[in-house]
């Protein structure tokens, strides 16, 4: 008899049989809140109809196009109707499977157009779980614990965490632009550094977003040293933060951006863009996959931009982002063990910390378990487990908002009693 791995813990104890909009089903019909939306998957809600329509129909005409043996119409569209939002430059797509196997590619994409080895990535970076995206990968130990030695050329920069060191935001900044210019002059030189990469807000490492200015500053290092930056958009774009893209907050542009989750509403689907300029450089046969680019996946990404754009899912985002953090403040402000709250658009977090300032897991886990009790899906994050994330759907209402405000201050006064 086979079992699922015992290394596959359920962050919640729900068995879901169904989901629509921002709720998930149990068995028993109990409903429950979904502010996890799949890890930032389920932008367009859970079955959104016209997602649900597009892949049905897809399915009864053609399954799988292998894209390097054949072409398909909704591979093409696809392509075109991205180039409505990206970043104008970026006018070359590759699609592959999943966020890790973007990450490879743009690692792979930026030592061949370069000819250079190092990737500098940031302290408390999740860029996935594969041999080359681990090793790019701080967020915590367990991510690349046990696999060495992995993959030569990944050299890690600060990132400025305000918060954790204890400083405002623009000194914060100072230092992690500083310190990269150290890091470029004594462990990775300019010549053998290939890319940049960078979230623009933490993910797994515990939903900070990156400062304006910070982001900014990395734009101008790579113009001066011939860095290519990279932007690992895989959970902050298609609005999650206010903005169709997260670096949209600033004004530093990407030279490659890799984007997944939230593409294809859950449909498994991932790509990079660049310039044509850029992608062209990659080796023959360095580009591929059998399952990149997959019909029915792709039928459901074009329909997931159609739904962003048609229920103007970006502005709800924001707007409503705004509700969540401003309420998650309230919650904070009645709670000292919440230390902080922050993130952009429906991308918000709240850090517990004792009251010397150390992280606090134990009370953000049980806070954590009394918002499931209640009926409030929400995940950790953060080195220590220390943060609760908030996720919701992009089609989330201000009433679903306010119901899980009002689920998460019952459950932290529970966890904190």
């Amino acid at each position: 008899m086979a079992t699922l791995s015992p290394l596959l813990k359920q962050a919640t104890p729900v068995l879901a049989e169904r989901g629509e909009g921002v709720y998930l089903y149990d068995g028993d019909g109990r409903r429950y809140l979904d502010f996890t939306a799949g890890i930032g998957v389920t932008n367009t809600g859970h079955c959104h109809p016209r997602v649900v329509e597009a892949a049905q129909k897809q399915v009864g005409t053609l399954i799988h196009g292998q894209y390097t043996t054949v072409m398909h119409r909704p591979l093409l569209r696809l392509v075109e109707a991205l180039g409505d939002v990206l970043p104008p430059a970026l006018d070359s797509v590759f699609f592959l499977n999943s966020g890790s196997e973007a990450v490879e590619a743009s690692i792979r994409l930026a030592r061949h157009a370069t000819g250079r080895q190092n990737i500098v990535v940031f302290h408390g970076s999740f860029h996935g779980r594969t041999m080359g995206a681990a090793a790019l990968t701080t967020a915590g130990t367990k991510f690349r614990a046990g696999i060495g030695p992995l993959m030569p050329g990944a050299v890690v920069a600060p990132f400025p965490q305000a918060y954790r060191y204890g400083w405002d935001e623009d000194e914060a900044v100072r230092f992690a632009l500083r310190e990269l210019d150290y890091v470029l002059a004594t462990t990775s030189p300019a010549a053998d550094t290939a890319a940049f990469v960078v979230e623009p807000v933490l993910g797994e490492g515990g939903y900070i977003p990156a400062p304006p200015a910070f982001l900014e500053g990395l734009r101008e290092r790579a113009d001066r040293h011939g860095v290519l930056l990279i932007v690992d958009e895989v959970q902050t774009g298609y609005g999650r933060t206010g903005e169709f893209w997260g670096h949209e907050h600033s004004a530093m542009r990407p030279d490659v951006l890799i984007t997944a989750k939230g593409l294809a509403s859950g449909f498994p689907l991932s790509a990079i863009a660049a310039p044509a300029a850029i992608m062209e450089k990659a080796w023959p046969g360095s580009q591929g996959g059998t399952y990149g680019g997959n019909a029915v996946s792709c039928a459901a990404a074009l329909a997931t931009l159609e739904v962003i754009r048609d229920e103007d899912l970006v502005a709800n985002a924001a707007r409503l982002g705004a509700r969540l953090n401003d309420g998650l403040r309230k919650v904070a402000a009645d709670h000292p063990v919440i230390g902080d709250v922050r993130g952009l658009g429906l991308m918000q977090a709240g850090e517990f910390t004792t009251a010397d300032g150390e992280p606090d897991a134990a009370t953000a886990q049980r806070a954590h378990r009394a918002a499931a009790d209640r009926g409030l899906l929400l995940l950790t994050c953060g080195a220590f487990g220390n943060v609760v994330r908030l996720i919701p759907p992009l089609v989330v209402n201000e009433h679903q908002i306010d119901e899980g405000l009002s689920l998460w201050a019952d459950a932290v006064a529970e966890a904190t009693a």
